[in-house]
């Protein structure tokens, strides 16, 4: 099976990727689940690999590759450790706006190809809360410097990475859409992180509130023109983002299908001298699984086809695909638990983890709701924002 229609080149980095993924990623992804830490094993393997330059530009160092090697990454790490395959994608995020100003970004994206700079999104805020596309902090000019305050709420690897994508409203305008991106290193002085992350699932996240005060940076450091930065947040990051957050929801799926087909096929009902197998409603439950697997995938292929190509409806595809991945690995990760019942409870099979990791892509803003009202004001040909 080739679901993302890859070259043989790409099978076989993505074949490499899944080898290393299995000897490092895994054995460690309950451990930093159940420690609630970053995933740094993983994450240096990834780095030391050349996988952090996936997308990076060949003449920058990087591999070169788009939207579907970014999908059929994403889904392999996502099936050994949910949390791990969030981090890498937010840092594939990150490069996606570095690409969009890649004149100013050449250094980051480089250091990016050598895994020397772990990026990541600084987008939303507590008052706007998961309509991250509306901050409310707003930039103030000091002289020759930008001065950035605000909070940030949510921040995947708050503390690890090197570059914060930050969004702010555009120095002396009251239009909320007129957004500027700045680069944020971790050398800069001026921001914090906060309390340390501690939900019910996706615990290696390291997501935190930031805190910027009075954080000075270069109009160098704009990743945007003054005040249009939602051009790079809806055209450049929104896509990478979408369809691998769809791409994680579909890796948990492919870890919940794996792990109950393996415990039904491989336990017994000792005094009856039967395998659960045979029970029908666990054959049932097992095949519903796979089938709701494929059709997240197969509508995440669709929609990278749809955005490659230009498709004037890629953008719906696109919203559409992390919607459906995420009720998908809600459902299936549910039928997991519930064919495999008090040994998918007891946690030994990590059916109990992937189920609690799934549910972190539908309120991932943009939320399942908010997504299904973006498309259906799309079908009704309506403004979005």
């Amino acid at each position: 099976m080739n679901p993302y229609r890859l070259s043989e080149s790409q099978l076989g980095t993505i074949a490499r990727l899944a080898d290393l993924a299995d000897s490092v990623i895994a054995p460690k992804a309950a451990d930093v689940d159940a420690e609630s830490r970053f995933p740094s094993e993983g994450m240096r393997t990834l780095a030391d690999a050349g996988f952090w330059g996936l997308t990076v530009p060949t003449e920058l160092g990087g591999m070169g590759e788009g939207l579907r090697m970014t999908s059929a990454a994403v889904d392999t790490v996502a099936q050994r450790c949910a949390s791990t395959a969030m981090v890498y994608l937010m840092h594939l995020c990150g490069v996606a706006a570095y690409k969009s100003s890649s004149d100013r970004m050449a250094e980051p994206l480089r250091a990016a190809a050598a895994g020397k700079h772990l990026s990541t999104l600084a987008w939303s805020e507590r008052g706007s809360r998961s309509h991250f596309w509306a901050p409310m902090s707003q930039a103030e000019m000091d002289g020759d410097h930008v001065v950035l305050n605000g909070i940030k709420s949510w921040v995947t690897s708050a503390g690890h990475a090197n570059g914060y994508v930050a969004t702010t409203r555009a120095a002396g305008s009251d239009n909320p859409m007129a957004i500027t991106l700045y680069l944020i290193t971790d050398t800069d002085s001026g921001f914090r992180i906060e309390s340390p992350w501690n939900a019910m699932g996706m615990r290696g996240n390291a997501s935190a509130p930031m805190v910027m005060e009075g954080l000075r940076v270069a109009p160098s450091r704009a990743l945007t023109d003054e005040g249009a930065g939602m051009d790079t947040m809806m055209g450049a990051v929104l896509p990478t983002f979408a369809l691998g957050n769809s791409a994680v929801s579909v890796g948990c799926c492919e870890a919940a299908f794996a792990a109950t087909q393996r415990h039904i096929t491989g336990q017994k009902l000792e005094h009856l001298g039967q395998s659960l197998a045979d029970l029908p409603n666990l054959r049932e439950r097992l095949a519903r699984m796979r089938l709701r697997t494929d059709q997240a995938r197969a509508y995440l292929a669709s929609s990278v086809d749809a955005l490659e190509s230009g498709d004037p409806t890629g953008m719906v595809w696109a919203l559409g695909t992390k919607a459906q991945a995420a009720e998908a690995a809600i459902e299936v990760t549910d039928l997991g638990m519930r064919a495999c019942g008090g040994a998918a409870f007891s946690r030994h099979l990590g059916i109990e983890r992937v189920f609690r990791d799934a549910r972190a892509m539908s309120v991932m803003a943009p939320t399942t709701d908010v997504l299904h009202d973006f498309i259906g004001k799309a079908l009704c040909g309506m403004e979005l924002f």
